[in-house]
């Protein structure tokens, strides 16, 4: 086949490119890990597609969990570990085969707040990206905390080596501008809004009202144990049982518990065995079975009328649905991701008692149509931002392209 021949078809090799996914993932338990991977795939082909492009993804990250695998052929899969980021077979070697790489952080773990290994891990593969000179660009995510000089310096060293450096709200934007002034820093948001799913609107408004409840696992157990390392002024376990006696005691509403995040091996961050266990005290809630994968909560979650969620990319997954949602905020990234949609349906962290809390959730059952406007008006601004991602992915790509001629005159 001739080269003309080869572009006509589409297979001309000069068209193909190989983009690192770093810090994605394809088989973690928490679905919103899942989600951004999905999300930011979709967008990537949209814009690579519009450029005539053919892209192929590489997952970089460590061995993260042991739900059933996403994308199986489709991607190829590199486990980060400390074996192969010593070995110049390693991550070195195959860093240096991609054409570009996105990093994003699993979402929110550029950061001091996961400890040094786990920052080590992330700043050691965004440098050794730079060292290999391939262009590197971080997908919308939470940037920091960074407290600590240590922290702070590595952190804007990073920084300030990349292509483009974008944020998913307004205070991350403002830590890396402050880290790094000179670095091409832009405001977009969470990819996971563009999360493909089944659209199952269809199913709401019968007889009874199909009302949602995806109570966090993590949450829960902070409650019980005594911790609240998260300061939220209320207790999350007894607000979460108080929710579902006046939901159930309804004759409008029919009760779905929702997973969204599991782990076979961590009982303290699941919503499946804590949903169990609330299925056996509360018998007329649907129990939702886990699901395979973060599409097919989107979906469901899609059907319902509201819902209630303590898991954020399950508040994305229904606000990006149209399923009116309160999120259950229990750090920053909740005001910063819905602050800035202007979304003021968040149950706050501080300043409720349990009681506040369930009355704050069922007036915002009955005021649902509101909530649903919100989130169409929403769904403008958030289509705005990503198109900056856009723009950045479709310079990236122009510099790829260039850099390779480049190459191969030479």
């Amino acid at each position: 086949m001739s080269r003309l021949e080869r572009v006509l078809e589409g297979d001309d090799p000069a068209r193909h490119v190989r983009i690192g996914l770093l810090w994605h993932s394809v088989s973690s338990g928490n679905l919103g890990v899942g989600a951004l991977t999905l999300g930011n795939i979709a967008i990537v082909r949209q814009v690579a597609e519009r450029m005539g492009l053919v892209p192929h993804f590489v997952v970089m990250s460590m061995r993260d969990g042991d739900a059933p695998a996403l994308l199986k052929g489709e991607v190829e899969v590199f486990v980060i570990d400390s074996r192969a980021m010593l070995s110049p077979a390693g991550f070195w070697k195959a860093v240096g085969d991609l054409d570009c790489v996105l990093d994003i952080g699993a979402g929110d773990s550029f950061a001091e707040i996961y400890g040094a290994k786990r920052f080590g891990f992330l700043w050691l593969t965004k440098m050794m990206a730079v060292a290999r000179h391939v262009p590197l660009v971080l997908s919308p995510q939470t940037i920091g905390p960074f407290t600590s000089w240590g922290y702070r310096r590595l952190g804007a060293m990073a920084l300030r080596n990349c292509d483009t450096v974008l944020s998913r709200d307004q205070q991350s934007l403002d830590v890396s501008r402050a880290l790094a002034p000179r670095a091409r820093n832009e405001m977009s948001v969470d990819v996971a809004f563009m999360l493909p799913h089944v659209d199952r609107s269809a199913e709401r408004g019968g007889a009874r009202l199909r009302v949602g409840v995806n109570a966090s696992g993590l949450l829960y157990h902070q409650a019980e144990s005594g911790n609240n390392r998260f300061g939220l002024s209320y207790d999350y376990a007894e607000f979460t049982r108080v929710l579902l006696e006046r939901l159930c005691a309804r004759d409008d509403v029919e009760v779905h518990l929702v997973p969204h995040a599991t782990s076979k091996t961590d009982p303290t961050d699941d919503d499946n065995r804590l949903a169990d266990r609330l299925a056996v005290d509360f018998p007329s809630v649907v129990r939702v079975p886990a699901f395979d994968g973060p599409s097919q909560a989107k979906s469901y979650i899609s059907s319902l009328d509201f819902l209630v969620a303590g898991r954020m990319h399950a508040c994305i997954g229904a606000y990006s649905a149209g399923t009116p949602v309160v999120p259950v905020a229990y750090s920053r990234k909740f005001s910063g991701l819905f602050g800035l949609l202007e979304y003021d349906h968040v149950l706050p962290m501080t300043g409720m008692s349990v009681g506040d809390a369930v009355d704050f959730a069922l007036r915002s059952l009955d005021e649902r149509d509101r909530l649903a406007q919100a989130e169409r008006e929403g769904m403008k601004k958030v289509d705005a931002l990503l198109d900056v991602y856009r723009s950045a992915l479709s310079d990236l790509f122009t510099e790829t392209l260039r850099k390779r001629q480049v190459k191969l005159a030479a």
